[in-house]
C-alpha cells in the first residue's frame, strides 16, 4: 500500500496470499484467547460499497476462530416494530458482552449509506443520525468498548467486474439483488454519502479506517493485520493437552447396534 493509500495494480498470489493468511490467522486465535481471558468487548464493522469485498473478508477473519467470540452480526432489514423503536436500538441489542468481538456486517451507517441514497430515511433523519452517531460511539468507547470501524473501497472498474461475475455465475448470483443493481447505477450519490459520513463521524474516539480492496487477498491481509495491531493482546500459555486411555468398562460391538439402521447413500 502506497502513503496515498493506492494499491498495487499487481495482484497477490494464491499461494503467498494462503501463506500470509494462516500466519495472522495463527495471531487471531492468540488474540481470541486473551479477549476472552481479559473480558474485552470488541466491535469490528464493516461498511463499503457493494461488492467491495466485505463478505470474503469477514470469512477470513472468522474461519479458524470460535463463533462464540467472533460473533458476526448480519441484521435484515428492521420488522414494523423495529421501524418504530429509536434508530440504533436494534443494533445495541447486538452490542458484545465480556470476551466478545462482534463483527457487524453493515451496521447503523445502513442510514448513512443506502437508506439516505435509496430515500429509506429522510433528509431530516440522516442529518440527525449524523449528528447524534459521534455522541452515541463516544458513549460505547467510554463505557469501555473497543471501537473498530472499517471503510472497504473497491474502484468503479472492479466493482463492475464483481457484478458481472455474479451474474454469470450460478453459484455467486444469490449475491445479486435488485438494491445491488439499483446500487451500481448511483455510484456518485453513494461517493457523496461516503464523503458526508466519512467527514461528520470520523472522530477521536472512534475513527474510520479506510482499506483499498480492488485486489481481495491483501484487503483481507491488510484488515486482520489492522485489527492485530489495534487490539493490545499477549500470547497465553496453554498447558499441553493429552487425550487419556479409553475406559474398556462396558465395552461391546458399538457398530453391531447400527445395523438395520438407514444410512445416507454413498455416492462419493
Amino acid at each position: 500500500m502506497s502513503k496515498n493509500g493506492s494499491q498495487s495494480k499487481t495482484k497477490m498470489k494464491r499461494k503467498e496470499y494462503e501463506k500470509e493468511l494462516r500466519k495472522l490467522q495463527v495471531q487471531l486465535c492468540h488474540l481470541q484467547e486473551w479477549v476472552k481471558q481479559e473480558k474485552l468487548r470488541v466491535i469490528i464493522l464493516f461498511e463499503g460499497r457493494d461488492a467491495a469485498g466485505k463478505g470474503g473478508t469477514i470469512k477470513a477473519l472468522t474461519e479458524k476462530v470460535s463463533p462464540r467470540v467472533f460473533r458476526v452480526v448480519a441484521l435484515p432489514a428492521p420488522s414494523d416494530r423495529q421501524k418504530t423503536q429509536l434508530f440504533l436500538q436494534r443494533y445495541v441489542e447486538q452490542f458484545p458482552a465480556g470476551g466478545e468481538i462482534v463483527i457487524f456486517d453493515r451496521s447503523w451507517y445502513n442510514r448513512a449509506g443506502v437508506e439516505y441514497v435509496m430515500g429509506f430515511c429522510s433528509p431530516a433523519e440522516h442529518k440527525r443520525f449524523l449528528e447524534l452517531c459521534p455522541q452515541i460511539e463516544k458513549i460505547a468507547v467510554d463505557g469501555g468498548i473497543i471501537l473498530i470501524k472499517l471503510w472497504l473501497e473497491v474502484g468503479m472498474e472492479e466493482q463492475e467486474i464483481r457484478f458481472n461475475a455474479r451474474i454469470e455465475d450460478p453459484l455467486r448470483q444469490w449475491k445479486l439483488s435488485p438494491m445491488d443493481t439499483e446500487s451500481f447505477g448511483r455510484w456518485y450519490d453513494y461517493s457523496r454519502a461516503r464523503d458526508m459520513m466519512l467527514e461528520a463521524t470520523d472522530t477521536k474516539h472512534a475513527p474510520w479506517r479506510l482499506i483499498r480492496s480492488d485486489d481481495k487477498r491483501k484487503a483481507r491481509l491488510n484488515v486482520i493485520s489492522h485489527i492485530l495491531n489495534t487490539i493490545p493482546y499477549k500470547k497465553i500459555a496453554r498447558d499441553q493437552v493429552k487425550l487419556p486411555k479409553r475406559s474398556n468398562k462396558g465395552r461391546y460391538d458399538d457398530q453391531a447396534s447400527l445395523r438395520g439402521m438407514k444410512f445416507v447413500e454413498e455416492r462419493y
